[in-house]
């Protein structure tokens, strides 16, 4: 069976792609990395992939608003492949930044014209940058297809503006559509979510990392792990792997 393909884009202030396609090719994908300006000037390129990851970073330096202004650069080229890419059930996954531009795309939680946006992701309670790991539990109507198996993760997060935020009326449809939610109260997000997936399942916006976990040697209790002697390798632990690569695995098998 041929090896699925994964794009992951670059460019404009990305900046963890590098990291992104080290996880998806951990997980069995082809991964290729593209610079937007290639996808804008040759959109069909987006045809040969099974799955698009927009990966984290500080597009245009978050000018006006987190993922803004990439999202107009992406909805002047490529909306319509994009919509097509969506309905052939192919797989799509925004990475903090990417989830913001999935939310100005109006992505998320459904396909609809970019005038109609029902959810905004605006700045944490308190204003300020969070950089830290996070407990998050899986909603019970996404422990399937990016998070099956899955029931309780661990992920870094690093943003400013996350705060899961339904326009009014729309609070409904967002609990509907929520994957993720932090154990605690990080940054006021509407019903503590973290993750939005669409009524198909095949996209999937997060500010948790999940790149930033594929080994476990990334997770800042690994040393404490080494010194007690613990039985592990840098891809399971207790019969467990890093839950960044778990969904990265699962997406994988999305496409199989």
């Amino acid at each position: 069976m041929k090896q699925p393909r994964a794009i992951v884009i670059s460019g404009d202030g990305i900046n963890c792609e590098a990291e992104t396609r080290f996880g998806l090719t951990l997980a069995g994908f082809q991964s290729q990395e593209c610079h937007i300006a290639a996808l804008l000037s040759k959109p069909e390129l987006l045809d040969d992939f099974s799955l698009l990851v927009l990966p984290g970073g500080f597009s245009f330096g978050d000018e006006i608003a987190s993922g803004k202004v990439i999202a107009i650069k992406w909805m002047e080229r490529l909306n319509d492949i994009t919509y097509k890419f969506i309905e052939r059930d192919r797989l799509v996954i925004g990475i903090c930044n990417g989830f913001q531009m999935l939310v100005q795309m109006s992505l998320l939680p459904e396909l609809k014209h970019p005038t109609e946006k029902v959810v905004s992701l605006l700045h944490n309670k308190g204003g300020r940058f969070i950089n830290r790991w996070v407990g998050m539990t899986v909603e019970k109507q996404a422990q399937q297809g990016f998070f099956a198996g899955l029931e309780d993760i661990e992920l870094p997060i690093r943003h400013g503006e996350g705060r899961i935020h339904p326009l009014s009326g729309k609070e409904e449809l967002i609990e509907k559509h929520g994957a993720l939610k932090y154990k605690e109260d990080i940054n006021g997000s509407f019903q503590r979510l973290a993750a939005l997936t669409n009524s198909k399942g095949n996209v999937l916006g997060l500010m948790p990392h999940p790149e930033a976990f594929v080994r476990f040697s990334q997770h800042p209790a690994w040393t404490d792990m080494v010194a007690r002697g613990d039985d592990l390798a840098d891809d399971s632990y207790k019969g467990k792997m890093p839950d960044g690569l778990a969904i990265l695995k699962n997406a994988f098998a999305m496409t199989r």
